[in-house]
């Protein structure tokens, strides 16, 4: 037996040994828990966005008190400042109150939430649409390719905001009257995914171009596969990286967009109010002292797209073999 050969008989139990182990300690050897450990910034950056959606999740445990709930609304402990007792009923306000009498810090959860759902929801919606298009553009090429580019390009020559707000118009226009403010939150959700949807688009249509040319593609064709299952089963596994990538930091861009549109008042209904729709409440009255109503639920937005923006950032420069 060769040197070599011996060297092989070696190593084989080693990688048989590797491949029955737990999934946990497999993933404790890749490139990107080494990165993730050797990033303070990222380390707490990902507490601190976890942090914020278990306090959505399990606001209706947290929240010391029922904000959004008017039978439970006592206006006597409007203004009342942070970490102090209001001096007409005696409640204690972690974050103070609002103009209503609203606790801030109940708010902000419950607001979180809106905020959460709201941009998850249209970063899927832009993704799913997006990634389709992008597919289907880079796969066929021609005059389709032409057409859904062409339309990318007219979009993209316009900011993402004005984009969704227009579409936000549009869309409350056609719902109902008896039913907009039930579909309020569907609308904003669908508007801010058709200004998002660009990125997926252009970025997947590049990659399919690359695919599209290599064997296993070509393989797929000589099989009889169809066209929509060489895309959705063989290219579409092989474009997920960037795709990934994309959706987090598309994640901070629809959360800032859904409080932007709350902010000028034609996002999230007054009934079910976001992040936005509450730095809008404190706005009105930062000028009277009340600062606290503004400030707090600024800081949760900051914090929230802040630590999503940075995560996705890492995320790019690990998942790109350049730069290892």
């Amino acid at each position: 037996m060769t040197e070599e050969t011996q060297r092989g008989a070696s190593a084989r139990p080693v990688f048989k040994e590797d491949e029955h182990l737990p999934f946990w300690k497999r993933w404790m050897d890749t490139d990107i828990w080494h990165s993730y450990k050797k990033s303070p910034v990222i380390i707490i950056a990902s507490i601190a966005f976890i942090t914020l959606i278990l306090s959505a999740i399990f606001a209706p445990l947290i929240s010391p008190y029922t904000p959004f709930d008017p039978g439970s609304l006592n206006l006597m402990n409007g203004f009342t400042e942070p970490m102090s007792k209001n001096d007409f009923t005696g409640d204690y306000f972690f974050l103070g109150t609002d103009d209503q009498g609203r606790d801030v810090f109940s708010t902000i959860l419950f607001g979180l939430r809106i905020s959460l759902f709201v941009g998850l929801a249209a970063v899927l919606f832009a993704m799913t649409l997006g990634v389709i298009l992008g597919l289907i553009s880079g796969y066929l090429g021609g005059w389709v390719d032409g057409v859904i580019m062409r339309i990318a390009d007219i979009q993209m020559t316009f900011p993402s905001i004005m984009v969704a707000m227009l579409l936000y118009g549009v869309g409350k226009g056609l719902t109902p009257p008896d039913l907009r403010d039930e579909m309020a939150l569907v609308v904003l959700i669908i508007s801010i995914g058709l200004s998002e949807w660009v990125q997926f688009a252009r970025t997947v249509r590049g990659a399919t171009l690359v695919e599209r040319e290599k064997e296993y593609v070509q393989a797929g064709h000589l099989i009889g596969l169809s066209k929509w299952a060489i895309m959705l089963r063989h290219i579409l596994p092989n474009v997920t990286g960037p795709i990934l990538v994309i959706a987090t930091i598309s994640l901070a861009l629809a959360i800032i967009a859904e409080a932007t549109l709350s902010f000028l008042g034609v996002g999230a209904p007054k009934t079910e109010p976001s992040l936005g729709t509450l730095i809008n409440v404190g706005r009105q009255f930062i000028l009277s002292g009340e600062w606290w109503i503004l400030l707090f639920p600024s800081v949760t937005l900051l914090a929230l797209a802040l630590s999503v923006n940075l995560f996705g950032d890492w995320l790019r420069d690990v998942l790109n073999p350049k730069l290892r």
